[in-house]
């Protein structure tokens, strides 16, 4: 049975739901609570009806009746996307958008009472997943939801691997974020020991404790961390030919030292 938006059916999510099994494994358990989605639409009814129909698939439901209400509320720390009127009283569904693409990157589902070419468009390339209009296919809508919530949950669990990855990379010494750069490179142990003008020995250490402090299980796994990190390889001349006082360039910062992830100093 498929199920349609009515605007004169405020129950029609429970009576066509009301039988469905609930999951009973505790991975579904847990992503149904971290499930939750931010209605903006001005019309009571409309947020009355996908309210009832969202809570009928697990998914909780947050609505706001204005652009205002959603941008003050501060509890959108959790896996999550927002289906947004296209009109809304007191700021386009466009403008929102593009507040939200610079505050973060929330999933965006469209919905509207008539088909706008022009403002579908829009929405679409600034990056909206879909867009509705009314009577709403409840199922295509759902599905859309779905994979809005899986985006979003994979975009925070790279933001959080991410932290976690600069927080270990400001451990390193100067010494030590000079020695990654060029280890990842791959250089032998010689090779990077020339270049930074110290013992071989000593480069060795120097590694060992880039190791440890990343916490890196092998040395493909420090490789994947520095590209996540965005750490440049070192790509210089052959080693001798290269002066000692022409250090080798990445990304245009002359000194290894002086290079750290994302901005960050």
């Amino acid at each position: 049975m498929q199920a349609v938006y009515r605007e004169t059916d405020i129950t029609f999510a429970h009576r066509v739901y009301r039988n469905r099994p609930s999951p009973t494994s505790t991975s579904s358990v847990r992503e149904q609570l971290s499930n939750i989605v931010y209605l903006v639409d001005a019309d009571p009814v409309v947020r009355t009806n996908l309210s009832a129909f969202l809570a009928a698939e697990d998914v909780k439901v947050v609505a706001f009746a204005s652009a205002a209400e959603y941008l003050g509320y501060g509890g959108r720390d959790t896996a999550n996307c927002i289906i947004l009127n296209i009109q809304l009283p007191d700021l386009s569904g466009l403008e929102l958008q593009r507040q939200l693409a610079e505050r973060a990157n929330t999933p965006v589902l469209f919905i509207g009472d008539q088909c706008d070419i022009t403002s579908t468009v829009r929405a679409m390339k600034a990056g909206a997943l879909d867009f509705f209009t009314r009577p709403f296919d409840l199922s295509a809508l759902m599905a859309s939801v779905r994979v809005a919530l899986a985006q979003d949950r994979k975009a925070r669990q790279r933001k959080a691997e991410l932290a976690k990855l600069q927080e270990r990379f400001s451990l390193l010494t100067p010494r030590e974020r000079e020695v990654l750069p060029l280890v990842v490179g791959g250089l032998l142990n010689k090779q990077a020991a020339s270049i930074l003008e110290i013992s071989e020995v000593t480069l060795q250490i120097h590694r060992s404790q880039v190791m440890r402090k990343m916490q890196a299980e092998s040395f493909a796994d420090l490789v994947r961390m520095a590209v996540k990190l965005r750490i440049p390889h070192w790509r210089g001349a052959p080693l001798d030919r290269k002066p000692r006082q022409e250090m080798p360039t990445f990304g245009g910062v002359g000194r290894l030292g002086s290079l750290m992830p994302n901005g960050i100093r």
